[in-house]
């Protein structure tokens, strides 16, 4: 078996993901360096000095097959909470860790290097990313600030990557970061900034946005090739791979390692785990096995419905019903986009017509909130994992997490429910689960409908007399989390599935936003998920 080294260390394997992608959160990072072999190299997400919420949705767009345009805006936790994290997760020896971070002078990039330096096998200085216009590319198009940034961090003592810009040029930014003693180089990232638009509108929040993917394949090998030119530096690339033939044009012209970001979406942490297999094995015997795994259909592209209906049902609820039907399966969930307002993902009540339940929560809801009869609504997906259960099933939902259920019960000829809320205008749908259910439980925290508490106060109870086999929750951590604690007495864990209402951005798994404690992706490896997944 071949040893891969990166510098002095020994690991597993010569493939990344590329910052910003899928290990987003410390709980993925931590189930990927342990569960995928041929990942040698782990890349964090993009750090600053200080927390950074970044850009509003949409931050992602697919504009053709395998390519995409985002526009995340570098959102992050800051330096010392990610130091936080980092310490509270499980890296193999044989894993480089490699931290990317970003600033906007010297001082700034060496201050995150140093709050993070205990953690680090390395640093990639974030110089490029180009939808920013105080950090990445702004700073890449000074090459003696780009000098000075290097230096400062380099003289930390640990190996020093400098993620290069297609955009700049790329000759000059390397001259100037070899001078100052860099240990290696990350390419590319990702090419712009560029528009995409839908029906005249531009689709992501920052308007323009990095393209990546398939797009920059051809631009990604003439940058490598350039590169190699210069310098025998270690370079990890990224930027269009998708199979094996990729890898080895990429090795023809130079490259060392071998990140790949965009080919990953719509993939569950099983499938990431098979394709990086399937890729190892493609190398070694010339065979083309984990293409197959990739996602042709994302269901990225926008569908245009109108208004037929916005019926407030609370000061803060309300319900939109749409002008057309939506084949979807219960456990999926959808976004809902309003362009120059943003988008947010919501379940789908029902699928015919098309409606869904929302809470006012803040802009984008309140902007949904004044959708009259007749206003255009413009969604995408649907996404997620059908969750197919077969047997007596019991519905327990909370809150406008009863909005994910109904599909189960109506779909289903065994099913109970348990709903709540915190009033009786917050119980929507109630005639429609009366008719679907074989029983319906209610409770409200002030005694309007049902009996008067939290939907878990009775829930053993219902629990005994219905038997259930399955059973399905819907709602509030909290809720959630007491639910699983009580149906875990009388049913099979294993049979034990429940949704959270975790942040998901893009619906595709790339973000990475939707992780679990458990180092799972909710979008892709849910919605609906065992307690040994949440």
């Amino acid at each position: 078996m071949t040893k891969n080294k990166i510098f002095n260390k020994e690991i597993s394997g010569t493939f990344s993901i590329p910052s910003g992608i899928v290990a987003t959160e410390v709980s993925t990072l931590e189930k990927i360096a342990n569960e995928i072999p041929e990942i040698g190299i782990l890349t964090t997400k993009s750090i600053g000095l200080e927390p950074r919420e970044g850009n509003r949705e949409p931050i992602i767009a697919e504009y053709a097959p395998f390519s995409f345009i985002n526009a995340v805006g570098l959102s992050n936790p800051g330096a010392k909470e990610f130091a936080k994290r980092l310490s509270k997760i499980n890296i193999p020896n044989n894993k480089f860790l490699l931290i990317s971070i970003f600033g906007s002078d010297e001082k700034e990039f060496r201050k995150v290097a140093e709050t993070l330096y205990d953690y680090a096998d390395g640093f990639e200085l974030n110089i490029s990313c180009p939808h920013s216009d105080k950090y990445g590319q702004v700073i890449g198009q000074d090459k003696e600030l780009v000098g000075r940034i290097a230096k400062s961090v380099v003289s930390l003592g640990k190996p020093v990557f400098i993620k290069i810009s297609p955009n700049l040029d790329v000759k000059e930014t390397i001259r100037w970061a070899i001078k100052a003693g860099i240990a290696g180089i990350t390419a590319i990232n990702t090419r712009g900034p560029e528009l995409y638009s839908h029906d005249g509108y531009p689709v992501l929040s920052n308007k323009k946005g990095g393209v990546s993917g398939k797009a920059i394949l051809e631009l990604g090998l003439k940058c490598i090739k350039e590169i190699r030119k210069i310098t025998n530096l270690p370079i990890i690339v990224c930027g269009g791979i998708r199979g094996a033939e990729d890898v080895k044009n990429y090795k023809k012209v130079g490259a060392d390692f071998f990140g790949i970001g965009s080919a990953l979406a719509g993939m569950n942490t099983e499938k990431i785990k098979e394709y990086f297999h399937n890729l190892s094995t493609d190398l070694e015997r010339g065979t083309n096995n984990a293409e197959r795994f990739l996602k042709e259909k994302l269901n990225m592209e926008y569908k245009k419905y109108r208004i037929d209906k916005n019926e407030r049902l609370a000061e803060d609820l309300f319900l939109l019903t749409l002008n057309n039907n939506l084949e979807t399966e219960p456990g999926q969930f959808i976004f809902a986009w309003l362009p120059e307002k943003g988008e947010k993902p919501f379940s789908v009540l029902d699928n015919e017509p098309l409606t869904l339940l929302i809470r006012r929560r803040g802009c984008f809801t309140t902007e949904l909130s004044k959708l009259k009869e007749g206003d255009p609504l413009y969604l995408r997906g649907p996404y997620g994992n059908p969750l197919k259960v077969d047997g007596k099933t019991l519905l327990v939902g909370g809150g406008t997490g009863i909005a994910a259920l109904y599909l189960f019960a109506k779909r289903s000829k065994e099913t109970f429910a348990v709903l709540g809320a915190n009033d009786e205008n917050h119980l929507p749908y109630i005639k429609e689960f009366k008719s679907a259910c074989k029983e319906l439980h209610l409770a409200t925290e002030n005694g309007e409908a049902g009996y008067k508490g939290l939907v878990t106060d009775k829930l053993e109870e219902v629990i005994k007399k219905t038997q259930p086999e399955f059973c399905i929750n819907c709602g509030p951590e909290p809720m959630v989390k007491t639910a699983i604690q009580k149906e875990s007495k009388h049913v099979n864990p294993e049979k034990i599935y429940s949704s959270v209402d975790f942040l998901t951005r893009c619906g595709i798994g790339l973000c990475g936003s939707c992780a679990t404690s458990k180092g799972f992706r909710s979008c892709v490896d849910g919605t609906f998920l065992k307690n040994n997944q949440i």
